[in-house]
């Protein structure tokens, strides 16, 4: 059975962030992860993991302004800057909060955008956090994103990531397989699990559609954690799904 984790950004929406650890560890997670840790002081979340025996695995790297419509900012051409403050800063809580990975979230293509120069601006970006991160012992993940969810994300299919991945060149650059994201551009998982095994890093995974918990959806989740075991997959899969009702109660996939 892979080694499960809980996205408090998600799991245990009935309590604030803080508590969330607790609640996390309670419910017998071992390791936990969430997008943008950076509302806390890193200390204040090292703290949190100490107390309640939980591993940080994965965090985000800085994602921009997100009440002016951002979600990723790596493919913007002209921020450039402004991502690698993100990566330094992202390096630093790291060093803190003891995870060996960080999220690239690639950004949405504005309107009328040349496809050509985001990819080109994605790319630079991502061999500047791999080598940035390598230094600092880090391994840097790119995220596929459907775009169901969000249009005009400009790197929605994991054969899209791991292309932009064989383009940096970078060894400590691999792929985010998000279960729920691959299910809403219409593939096959477990499929897609054993596919881009070689350069899988950590896994994801909610119910499609609606992501909420297994069982609420059309995804054979349990196939798709048997695929993972039968790869000799070692890494983290994290839990990153709405819940339809009081997170423990969801919880019947974990037991």
């Amino acid at each position: 059975m892979p080694r499960f984790a809980a996205n408090l950004g998600f799991l245990f929406p009935e309590v604030p962030l803080a508590e969330r650890f607790g609640a996390a560890a309670a419910a017998g997670f071992g390791a936990v992860e969430f997008a943008q840790p950076y509302e806390l002081e890193a200390r204040e979340i090292a703290e949190l993991l100490e107390a309640n025996g939980l591993e940080m695995i994965l965090f985000n790297l800085p994602m921009g302004d997100k009440a002016a419509g951002d979600f990723g900012i790596a493919c913007l051409p002209g921020r450039e800057d402004e991502f690698r403050e993100g990566v330094a800063r992202a390096i630093a809580y790291a060093g803190v909060l003891g995870n060996e990975r960080v999220n690239c979230i690639a950004g949405k293509a504005p309107a009328g955008a040349d496809a050509a120069a985001l990819r080109a601006t994605l790319v630079a970006n991502l061999r500047h956090a791999a080598r940035e991160m390598g230094r600092a012992g880090l391994t840097l993940v790119l995220e596929p994103i459907n775009t169901v969810d969000v249009p005009g994300f400009v790197v929605a299919r994991p054969a899209e990531g791991a292309a932009l991945l064989a383009e940096t060149g970078a060894p400590n650059a691999g792929l985010q397989y998000d279960i729920y994201h691959a299910a809403m551009m219409g593939e096959d998982p477990v499929e897609g699990l054993a596919r881009f095994a070689p350069v899988i890093r950590h896994v994801q995974f909610a119910d499609a559609p609606g992501r909420h918990e297994p069982g609420t959806g059309r995804v054979d989740i349990a196939a798709c954690f048997a695929r993972l075991d039968a790869l000799g997959y070692a890494g983290w899969t994290a839990a990153e799904y709405r819940p339809t009702k009081a997170t423990v109660e969801t919880l019947g996939w974990l037991a």
